[in-house]
């Protein structure tokens, strides 16, 4: 093809010369517009004759690559183009017009496509050998049609994707433009962009195809054109296949191995690959440079980020292509390693290193980075990997929360591949970071300590996951943690801390030797590493407790501990969680248990008491989620019977379930059942459900069954009554019924009783009164019975029911009536009297006169009232006790058991809800009986009746509320829980109130000896009663200081009336009983709002500090404990207001890559508010709190009162927050000014001292005081270069590598006898810092001058420093230079005063 002829169509001859000029001289750095008759011309034949021209420059090129043929050598292009007098100089000026005119931003598609495929003829010319002769080279138009794929490639996707990006809280645009643009400015040229030009499919392809042409013309550039003497070319060309590997989808896989022709390369991102490894070759420079680069541009690709030439880099949003994108580029990686060996290694080292300290906190982005580290660690030799491990452990220490929380996602992933094997390891000290353990043991389960509740609750989430793999040696090594058979020692430090500080200063051990334990010092005791994983599932935070949750379901899951009741107590307990999201993890946990233990009793009881009670929670996402697994456990597992049929796991867990519901949980029925109630207004229950339970109403499932058909059968319209019936006689005919399916029975009957004929009615009616008659029936199958026999006698007629139930239930209580009577008016009635017998008649006779009033006379009423008289001689010796109104029983004495007594009660109680008159006769004699009775069943019944009646009669009991709460300090701990519980629930409906002395009787059960009952009464009161008062607590809290202190001298409180006994009682007073009013007032205030801690101290110096400095309370002993406790009171903490005294910013260590506008936003409002709220407090404590104090002050000095110490102490506490305005405080008081600033500043240097005692104190928690360093390349100040592609620094260690174990118990009396100087020391969790030392800590010996260094610009990790895993950064041995060896130490302590004055006189 002729040359000149495919050029005829650019019109070179006709190109002005002093444009061609001005063209050069501009460097290409801008347009000059060429004539616009040739530019149409050119345009006009359009991309046919750029093609053709490209064609035959492939031609020319390829026939000089040939040996020479027949006709002799073929002619050069630049030999061509001389001959024929074209000017190369106008040939490169007119493609650099096609060029720039597409770089514009409104170039339509044919100015795209000719700028395209110009720079595709330039970078042919270029790869012409002889073009730098001919001056073609010229960077800047080589880095412009470098670019120009992405100014011609329209932007719109790109568009989208910013503002996707900003749905996931990233500020910076996600498009992948080489020119990147700032946030503001893409914000500023928005609308802008709104006006560019939109391209149709078939415009787009041309488009891509010029793309195309230009990338293979590139790649055949590099193939010849050497860019060694050219960096900033070399980089360019990286960055620009870095780009277009997002341009298009590919659509085959990917092997990168070299083309035959780059034809053959079929996508742009293909291309792209095949570039970067051109780059790659020695012909384009150094190799390691190169690679240096290309991995460098790699790594944004790998951490899905578009990086420009300058900048933060900006989160891509992680759709399909992008991810798939990311997956090429690891494999490209891994081929490039795979193909370079040992000259890649060190930069993959260095990439993964990056990959890690460049990770945001995102999860989606951390996955993906941590599966990417696990594919490229796989292409490590063992000696490589085992280096790896061991950057990755220091790392796992690091300050920023994000790293460590990385660094545990790796672990998991590098868990899942196959095992090292030791051997692949020539290195004895590195081949201890192979095996998974130390993966386990010493990155995984270490972060369980994390300062960081984020990272804490991923490390306990991944632990439960390990158990999931299939690795033996992974079960292995947690099974070791938790079932350990021996004790290692370790440092108490160690066991307390997760992570140091983000302060970036020493840190030294305690006064003590302190050297590696021989044994494996990773491995905790298995009874602490269990205890503290109960303790993380009542930890605090949320994510913790969630975590920790699934970690031990984990355990639990797979054998490692044991499924014993207090683990799954402490599982189950999780389900009344005050998070709902942790109810609904353990909800999920223990299906999850169950699942995998369905056999286990335990499991199977722990799941029914956590889901059961979930019915009725407080959320209804909870409800729903308890309803949800209860059906598909219970009802939906409900099948028909079959004899043939063998019941798979499924099934048997339904009826094991229903089996424990029926005898060892039947106090879960009332739960139970409001499940049903619920499911029955959904419709559940169909004719064929209710079908498949009668058929197990005969078979071993028949408890179950019943159970079911008795909480359904109401809720159905049709049921089967013949079996149902069937079941009725059996169980007639039977003289062995189990009870709990007897009451199921009857519950059945008497919900169907309403489907039968009267003659059914009748039969079954009459065999009720038969059944009853026999008094043989437990008290549970007497109460289901009378019940089936009223439902059984209910019609629409209401005057035809109380007829029914007056002949029947009459004729019962006839029967019992006759029966006591024979036992009490009998001379020999008490003898050999059968108890039980006489029980069954007394709750007979209670259930059945609540179904026929009419029927129980006054006769029948004394007789019970005489089962409760007491002895006369035990009448006459209470005689003095006993009110004079006391009603005795006008029947004899008798000696019937406690028993009989307390049955007798609730005979009465059930006698008096239906007839007031007696209700007013005998609450006097209850009242009285709590007072003085001495059976324990007997008061705790009472206790039960009076609350009931309560409900019906209110007015009347309410006088007798004060002696059911009297109960509350009852001497048997029973009586106070039925009292503590009962009272709730009376409060909860309003049937009493908060009056007089109630409320304070209430408090009292929070200091209740008996820790359970003091937590029912914290859960009553926050839980139950203060969500319906929320001023409850605020509104009692002052008089809470007279009542408890029995102080009645104050005008307003505790005035209400009491008698001696109750004061007693109730009384706190004196010191013995301090730390109890405190934990209430602590209680009380800790559930105080701020504008209730506000106004309660505002009123506590209105009431009482201004009614002691008026002298209108009296300054007597009493007096002065008032006034002493308040202001102790008034020292709490918990009274000072919370937005006064919680930190502004959050936790320090928690720093997440990205910026968290919520969060951010609430800060700026927490300090905001902090300020309001101190301006407030400050002007009230100066023009309120402050002249009190001042007049107290002078008060008590004349006095001479102790009190002032009480008031003093009050002082510093308060003006801790203000200890520079104290002047400005007591302006009018100059000395109790200066005597608050001295009492601040002695209370200051005591608080010192202590510190530096403890820290001088030999003792295994003592510690060493942090030097400080004065060097501005501390870790403090000096901050890691943000792209530098080179082993990244730590910016200090954190974890120690091993534990340490205590040497100094096994030292004995020869201590005295060792050298003067030490031979080591070792420092644990130590950052030192080149030039970072100046003082001499207190254990190091005299002498020595150590010279410790992270040797900046090298890893801290690969250092060659020391000689073992133990003597890295993180535990670093610190030895004199005259000794090689090390050895015992004599320790050097003195006090730091000491060490000053001998330091000055040097």
């Amino acid at each position: 093809m002729d040359l000149i002829a495919t050029l005829q169509f650019l019109n070179l001859n006709q190109v002005p010369q002093d444009w061609v000029d001005a063209v050069w001289d501009l460097e290409f750095m801008e347009r000059k517009p060429l004539d616009h008759i040739i530019e149409d011309e050119v345009c006009a034949s359009g991309e046919k004759s750029f093609r053709s021209l490209i064609h035959c420059l492939l031609q020319h090129a390829a026939d000089q690559q040939q040996p020479a043929g027949r006709d002799g050598p073929s002619q050069g292009v630049w030999v061509i183009l001389g001959e024929n007098r074209v000017s190369v100089k106008s040939l490169v000026a007119v493609l650099s017009s096609f060029i720039l005119a597409a770089k514009t931003k409104g170039a339509n598609v044919q100015q795209r496509v000719c700028g395209l495929y110009a720079a595709s003829v330039y970078l042919l010319l270029l790869g012409i050998p002889g073009s730098i002769a001919n001056k073609v080279f010229h960077e800047v138009l080589l880095d412009t049609c470098l670019d120009l794929t992405f100014h011609c490639w329209p932007q719109d996707s790109g568009r989208k994707r910013k503002k996707d990006g900003l749905k996931g809280s990233q500020a910076d645009s996600k498009r992948s433009k080489p020119q990147r643009r700032d946030a503001p400015e893409m914000e500023i040229e928005e609308e802008e962009e709104e006006d560019e030009l939109h391209f149709s499919g078939l415009e787009l392809t041309k488009i891509r195809d010029a793309i195309a042409v230009l990338v293979q013309s590139l790649l055949r550039l590099l193939q010849t054109f050497s860019l060694k003497d050219r960096p900033q070319s070399a980089s360019n060309c990286t960055q620009v296949f870095s780009k277009l590997l997002y341009l298009e989808p590919v659509l085959r896989e990917l092997t990168f191995a070299v083309p035959r022709d780059l034809c053959e390369l079929q996508s742009v991102p293909e291309m792209a690959f095949h570039g970067l490894k051109l780059l790659c070759s020695p012909r384009h420079g150094e190799q390691k440079e190169s690679l240096r680069r290309v991995f460098h541009r790699l790594l944004y690709v790998i951490l899905m980020m578009s990086k420009g030439h300058s900048g933060k880099p900006s989160l891509l949003v992680p759709n399909q292509a992008v991810l798939t994108t990311r997956d090429l580029a690891v494999h490209f990686v891994c081929h490039l390693v795979d193909e370079l060996k040992e000259l890649a290694l060190p930069f993959l080292q260095i990439l993964l290193q990056h990959i890690c300290f460049q990770m945001v906190e995102k999860s989606e982005y951390r996955n993906h980075g941590a599966q990417a580290v696990g594919m490229l660690t796989s292409q490590m030799a063992g000696m490589d990997y085992a280096g790896f491990i061991k950057w990755l452990f220091i790392f796992s220490g690091h300050s920023k929360m994000v790293h460590r929380l990385f660094s545990v996602d790796v672990v998991m992933v590098l868990l899942t591949q196959p095992e090292r094997s030791l051997e692949e390891c020539q290195d004895p000290e590195l081949a201890r970071f192979l095996p998974h353990k130390f993966l386990i043991q010493d990155l995984l389960f270490a972060r369980r300590m994390d300062e960081s509740p984020t990272v804490q609750g991923h490390a306990l989430s991944c632990l439960a996951q390990c158990l999931e793999l299939p690795s033996l040696n992974v079960t292995r090594a947690v099974h070791t943690l938790f079932s350990a058979t021996g004790t290692q020692t370790v440092l108490e430090e160690e066991l307390t801390t997760g992570t140091s500080s983000s302060q970036k200063t020493y840190q030294t051990l305690p006064f003590r030797t302190v050297e590696l334990s021989s044994a494996d010092g990773s491995i905790c005791d298995a009874k602490e590493n269990l205890a503290l994983l109960l303790r993380r599932v009542r930890d605090s935070k949320t994510n913790v407790r969630k975590a920790a949750l699934q970690a031990l379901v984990g355990l639990l899951k797979h054998g490692v501990i044991p499924t014993t009741r207090e683990n799954l107590e402490t599982l189950a307990e999780r389900s009344r969680d005050p998070a709902v999201s942790v109810k609904k993890k353990a909800l999920q946990c223990l299906g999850e248990l169950l699942t995998a233990k369905p056999g286990c009793v335990e499991v199977q009881k722990a799941w029914l008491l956590c889901v059961v009670p979930a019915v009725v929670d407080s959320e209804n996402s909870v409800q729903d989620k308890a309803l949800e697994v209860l059906d598909q456990v219970l009802l939906s597992q409900v099948n028909p019977y079959s004899e043939r049929r063998h019941l798979d796991h499924s099934e048997r867990l339904t009826w094991d379930l229903l089996d424990l519901l029926c005898n060892e949980c039947r106090n879960l029925s009332r739960y139970f059942s409001r499940a049903f109630t619920i499911w029955s207004k959904q419709n559940k229950f169909t004719p064929t459900f209710i079908s498949n339970l009668i058929s197990h109403t005969e078979t071993e499932h028949a408890a179950g069954a019943w159970l079911l058909l008795s909480k359904v059968v109401s809720s159905v319209s049709t049921v089967q009554h013949g079996k149902i019936l069937e079941a009725w006689d059996s169980m007639v005919r039977s003289h062995d019924v189990d009870v709990t399916n007897c009451c199921h029975i009857l519950s059945v009957v008497g919900d169907i009783a309403a489907h039968l004929n009267e003659d059914t009615k009748g039969r079954i009616a009459a065999d009720l009164m038969s059944w009853l008659k026999t008094f043989s029936l437990s008290l549970e199958v007497i109460s289901a019975a009378m019940q089936t026999l009223y439902q059984v006698g209910c019609s629409e007629d209401i005057k035809h029911t109380q007829a029914f139930l007056n002949q029947h239930c009459g004729e019962l209580v006839s029967i019992c009536e006759t029966y006591l009577a024979s036992i009490i008016l009998s001379a020999n009635g008490t003898q050999n009297l059968n108890e039980d017998l006489m029980i069954k008649h007394l709750h007979t006779l209670g259930v059945a006169s609540l179904h026929c009033p009419a029927k129980v006379g006054k006769r029948t009423v004394l007789l019970v009232e005489s089962v409760l008289t007491s002895h006369s001689e035990k009448l006459a010796a209470r005689q003095e006790e006993l009110p004079a109104s006391l009603p005795l029983s006008q029947f004899r004495e008798n000696s019937l058991p406690t028993r009989i007594k307390a049955h007798g009660v609730i005979t009465l109680g059930k006698l008096c809800l239906q007839h007031e008159e007696l209700v007013q006769k005998y609450l006097p004699v209850f009242a009285r009986e709590l007072e003085v009775g001495t059976e324990v069943a007997v008061r705790n019944n009472i206790v039960v009746i009076m609350c009931d009646l309560c409900v019906r009669y209110t007015n009347i009991v309410d006088h007798y509320i004060p002696n059911i709460s009297a109960c509350l300090r009852d001497d048997e701990a029973v009586i106070r829980e039925q009292t503590l519980i009962m009272l709730t629930n009376l409060l909860q409906e309003e049937f009493v109130k908060w009056k007089g002395s109630f409320f304070f009787r209430f408090m009292v059960a929070l200091v209740d000896p008996v820790p359970a009952i003091a937590s029912l009464c914290e859960y009553c009161l926050l839980h139950r009663l203060l969500k319906k008062n929320p001023e409850m607590f605020s509104q009692h809290f002052i008089e809470c200081i007279f009542h408890f202190n029995s102080y009645n001298k104050h005008t307003l409180y505790n005035k209400f009336p009491q008698s001696e006994r109750e004061k007693v009682l109730f009384s706190l007073k004196g010191a013995q009983h301090r730390e109890k009013r405190f934990r209430i007032y602590r209680f009380l205030l800790e559930h105080f709002t701020d504008a209730q801690r506000f106004n309660t101290a505002n009123k506590i110096n209105q009431t009482i500090l201004a009614c002691f400095a008026d002298e209108e309370l009296p300054l007597d002993a009493d007096g002065a404990e008032i006034l002493s406790e308040t202001f102790n009171v008034l020292s709490l903490k918990e009274l000072k207001l919370q937005a006064f005294s919680a930190p502004a910013g959050g936790a320090g260590s928690e720093e997440p890559e990205d910026e968290n506008v919520a969060a951010m936003t609430k800060a700026v409002l927490q300090v905001v508010q902090k300020k309001v709220v101190s301006q407030v407090q400050k002007k009230a404590f100066i023009e309120n709190t402050v002249p009190l104090i001042i007049s107290l002050k002078n008060l008590l000095e004349q006095k001479q009162s102790p009190v002032l110490k009480d008031l003093m102490g009050y002082l510093k506490v308060t003006m801790q927050d203000y200890r520079n305005e104290v002047k400005e405080f007591f302006a009018g008081d100059e000395q109790l000014a200066a005597e608050v600033e001295f009492a601040l500043k002695t209370a200051e240097k005591e608080r010192e001292v202590q510190e530096q005692m403890e820290n001088c104190s030999v003792t295994p928690d003592a510690q060493m005081p942090k030097a400080k360093s004065s060097d501005p390349r501390s870790p403090a100040k000096r901050v890691l270069l943000p792209f530098n592609f080179a082993t990244p620094q730590p910016t200090r260690p954190i974890s120690a590598l091993s534990r340490l174990g205590l040497t100094d118990r096994r030292a004995g009396p020869s201590r005295q006898e060792e050298q003067s100087q030490s031979k080591s020391l070792t420092l644990g969790r130590t950052a030192i810092v080149k030039g970072g030392v100046s003082d001499r800590a207190f254990s190091t010996p005299k002498g020595s001058n150590p010279s410790l260094t992270f040797n900046e610009g090298l890893s801290a990790i690969f250092s060659d420093q020391g000689t073992s895993p133990s003597e890295e950064s993180s535990i670093l041995h610190v030895r004199p230079n005259e000794q090689t060896a090390p050895g015992p130490r004599r320790w050097n302590v003195q006090s730091p005063l000491q060490q000053r004055k001998a330091s000055s006189r040097v």
